[in-house]
């Protein structure tokens, strides 16, 4: 077990706890934690890009010219690839670029990524965050007195002042246990934990 301390939103001390060392103090392993990075991002891609093929291009079917004697090319119908306004040949279509990982893995990600805040100290552990209104300037007060920018902030459960206050911050996320990941662990620079969430992360990555 690591014991750190508990800070107020004045960076005073005001208690110490244990953290679990099976999630804060993992061996990081950077080929692991590229994997799951590029799984998530390859879940989010959309995949919608499309092209017409050639049986979907509305257009008369009638060949637009006679077989022989011409000179030309012997055209088909008006919806060929060769013209313009035709069917496109081996377009994309839409398709999930996602793919699975085994649970075990992706939890081993999720230490890896907080033992390394944890060994950089670039991680808080904040007894409370009293933010009494749904408003960005008191939200931003708060992170000031704390000194940190780029900060991902991991909450217990739903909290709609902590969620619509921080939604327009660009270097700031607000997370709740069950949305932790490793994306989000590595994109920003500092890693605030609230003292209530920290039972409910251990729950989910101690199993």
């Amino acid at each position: 077990m690591s014991l750190v301390d508990v800070l107020n939103i004045n960076k005073e001390k005001v208690d110490q706890i244990n953290l679990n060392d099976e999630i804060f103090n993992v061996e990081v392993r950077q080929e692991l934690l590229h994997e799951i990075v590029k799984m998530q991002l390859l879940s989010r891609r959309l995949g919608t890009a499309s092209a017409k093929r050639r049986s979907e291009i509305s257009g008369s079917t009638r060949k637009i010219m006679r077989q022989k004697g011409t000179g030309n090319a012997r055209r088909g119908n008006i919806k060929s690839p060769l013209l313009r306004g035709g069917g496109v040949v081996f377009g994309p279509i839409p398709k999930s670029y996602a793919y699975g990982m085994p649970k075990k893995k992706k939890r081993l990600g999720l230490k890896m990524a907080l033992s390394d805040k944890y060994n950089n100290d670039k991680l808080i552990i904040l007894d409370k965050f009293p933010l009494e209104n749904i408003k960005t300037k008191d939200f931003v007060i708060i992170l000031d007195k704390l000194d940190r920018k780029n900060v991902l902030i991991v909450i217990k459960e739903k909290n709609e002042k902590f969620e619509l206050s921080s939604r327009n911050l660009t270097k700031v996320k607000v997370l709740r246990t069950e949305g932790l990941n490793v994306y989000d662990l590595l994109k920003y620079d500092y890693l605030i934990i609230l003292k209530d969430s920290l039972e409910k992360i251990e729950g989910r990555l101690c199993r």
